[in-house]
């Protein structure tokens, strides 16, 4: 597997390649969904023939109760890459790039990165407060496990409210990830 990184240099072909990987994988249906995530990506892995097999993608989110931002990631393999072991050099290498473009901005923008295990059995297999990579933060509004990695001498920044939303109070403003 051939991991590229891509963050912030997502091209129209790569784009249109993105799209047809999680159409080929039936995920992602929603082409206006599919192509704000597609310009989100991070890095991407390609098989022996050159094809797109997986991805990375981020976008900057601050969760209510840190107050502090983080990348929130996401990652997809096609059916053939799962069950391999690949998930973990995956992720690493998506927070390299990730730490390597926080680390070069004149101000840090994000203190890590932010995981929600949508996965049942990477969850089950994670399930340690502070394991290797990851630490427990509790759990999104639902129900999946929230895990962050922080970088590498991450100081916090000012506490950040999240965004607000047009017509919703305060008090009852949720975001999908909390």
């Amino acid at each position: 597997m051939n991991i590229v990184p891509v963050w912030n240099q997502v091209t129209p072909e790569l784009k249109a390649e993105l799209l047809d990987m999680w159409q080929r994988n039936n995920t992602l249906r929603d082409p206006a969904m599919a192509a704000v995530r597609a310009g989100q990506a991070v890095c991407i892995a390609r098989d022996g023939d050159g094809k797109v097999i997986a991805v990375g993608t981020a976008v900057l989110r601050v969760l209510p109760r840190l107050r502090q931002p983080m990348y929130y990631y996401r990652q997809f393999f096609s059916q053939e890459l799962r069950g391999r072991a690949k998930a973990v050099p995956f992720f690493e290498r998506a927070k390299e790039i990730l730490e390597r473009h926080n680390a070069a901005l004149s101000a840090p923008e994000s203190l890590g990165v932010l995981l929600e295990l949508e996965n049942p059995q990477l969850a089950a297999r994670y399930n340690m407060a502070q394991g290797d990579l990851t630490t427990f933060i509790g759990y999104s509004p639902r129900g999946l496990q929230l895990r962050v990695s922080y970088f590498r001498d991450a100081t916090l920044l000012p506490p950040r409210d999240p965004p607000r939303r047009a017509g919703v109070p305060a008090a009852r403003r949720r975001t999908s990830v909390s």
